[in-house]
């Protein structure tokens, strides 16, 4: 009877241990299962790369800012040195975002925070984001734009050159005005319709926002007005595009005599990712290159 006693106990003990081992095992299996779980989020979590290079020497050794508007406020999403010409962001994607590449308060050129290797290069010539599909979308507008801005530029050499090759001046003045009016109606036309296209991704917004920078305060220029007529619900609820149409309407309405105009007009939104100051030529127009590297 000892015997058998003992034996049961033996067993019993062996069965206690293995129990204990099992359970402890599936404690083990939920830590290992909840760190896989984990990583595979984080893995899977999208994020963006930004490699840039420049061959400006005025930037080497800076630090550069990556910046975008949020709550109505220009913020800092990211920083990096640049060290012998090569920079870089990196970190996890909460939203697609318009922003700026700014070098101390220097606004420098417009970047698509969106998932992928984005690649951005800096010369003294050219300025360019590559490698994912809206800032490919977006530096195709940009180079169009500026091919015109340079037309538009131009005018003023060929003015002293129809001077020196002794043409009447009011000939000259009716035949540069007729060419500045062709160039700002294509551009209006170009920005307009990258507008039109990209309503409702971060595209759109964030050109409109360059679009409307320079004015002194939020107005409704014939352009702006025909925007507004094709904008989708979205392009109308986004903040910088909601606010500043908001404030446009008030102010005009109070020009008009529409309103009481006892309070001081309100404010303009937020501040602008490129700032692009308007040309008298075409008030509606960007005309103004939209990158702008540093000096060396």
């Amino acid at each position: 009877m000892r015997i058998c006693f003992k034996m049961r106990k033996f067993f019993f003990l062996i069965q206690y241990n293995v129990v204990h081992l099992h359970r402890k095992q599936i404690d083990m299996n939920k830590v290992v299962y909840t760190l896989v779980t984990v990583l595979a989020m984080t893995s899977c979590a999208e994020s963006y790369n930004i490699q840039g290079s420049s061959t400006v020497s005025s930037l080497d050794g800076s630090k550069l800012y990556l910046k975008a508007v949020k709550d109505q406020e220009l913020k800092n999403i990211d920083s990096c040195d640049v060290v012998h010409g090569k920079f870089r962001f990196a970190g996890l994607l909460d939203t697609v975002r318009m922003a700026s590449l700014y070098m101390d308060d220097e606004s420098i050129m417009p970047v698509v925070v969106e998932k992928g290797e984005i690649e951005v290069k800096i010369d003294n010539a050219n300025q360019r984001v590559s490698g994912t599909p809206l800032n490919d979308k977006l530096y195709e507008f940009i180079t169009l734009h500026n091919q015109l801005n340079n037309e538009m530029g131009e005018l003023s050499h060929k003015q002293s050159q129809m001077l020196l090759d002794g043409i009447d001046e009011q000939v000259i003045n009716r035949q540069l005005n007729e060419e500045a009016a062709r160039i700002a109606q294509q551009e209006d036309s170009l920005v307009t319709n990258f507008i039109v296209d990209n309503f409702d991704n971060v595209l759109g917004p964030g050109v409109f926002m360059m679009m409307t920078a320079g004015y002194p305060y939020p107005v409704l220029t014939p352009q702006i007005e025909d925007i507004m007529s094709k904008a989708t619900k979205k392009f109308k609820e986004d903040a910088y595009v909601k606010e500043y149409y908001r404030v446009a309407n008030e102010i005009q309405a109070r020009q008009n005599g529409l309103v009481d105009d006892t309070t001081a007009a309100e404010p303009a939104p937020a501040a602008p990712v490129a700032p692009a100051a308007p040309s008298v030529l075409a008030p509606d127009s960007l005309h103004t290159p939209l990158t702008n590297a540093p000096q060396p």
